[in-house]
């Protein structure tokens, strides 16, 4: 097989072009844009996003998150959460206090947030669903599986 090159096209021949299709994180993260923008086109009516979903449904079952901990919860580092809470502060559905000390921040859902995120529920289940059917039979479940177990092996990567 051809060696990768480093991406920059130059003197890229057509055999490593196309190992380079056949790149493990090229495929994820060209399946990740397709499936996302799938929800994203669903929860265009609720003015959501996936991502913003994601960080509003999961600090509905925290209790006040550091900017830290919901990172780690969400498997996103510190500075893109930072900049993913931006929207969301400014339509009023979270709101950052202060922490335990003097540097750490803690995230809440407000109740507009709640409010959001109820709305969007059913579209997202909605969503949810469609995903699951065509992934054919088993609903995608070896694929969220084999997600689980690579999060889980590069969890410290």
């Amino acid at each position: 097989m051809a060696e990768p090159t480093d991406g920059t096209g130059s003197g890229a021949d057509p055999a490593s072009i196309v190992a380079e299709m056949r790149c493990t994180g090229a495929a994820l993260r060209r399946a990740t844009r397709r499936v996302c923008q799938f929800y994203d086109d669903a929860l265009r009516s609720t003015g959501l996003k996936l991502t913003q979903y994601s960080v509003l449904s999961t600090l509905s079952q925290a209790d006040e998150p550091s900017i830290t901990d919901l990172a780690d919860r969400l498997m996103m580092d510190r500075t893109t959460l930072t900049r993913n809470l931006g929207p969301l502060q400014k339509a009023g559905w979270v709101r950052l206090g202060r922490g335990g000390d003097a540097r750490s921040r803690v995230v809440e859902l407000t109740p507009e947030g709640r409010r959001m995120l109820e709305q969007a529920r059913p579209v997202w289940r909605e969503a949810e669903l469609a995903v699951r059917d065509r992934l054919g039979s088993d609903g995608g479940e070896a694929l969220r599986r084999l997600l689980s177990d690579a999060s889980a092996v590069f969890g410290d990567a």
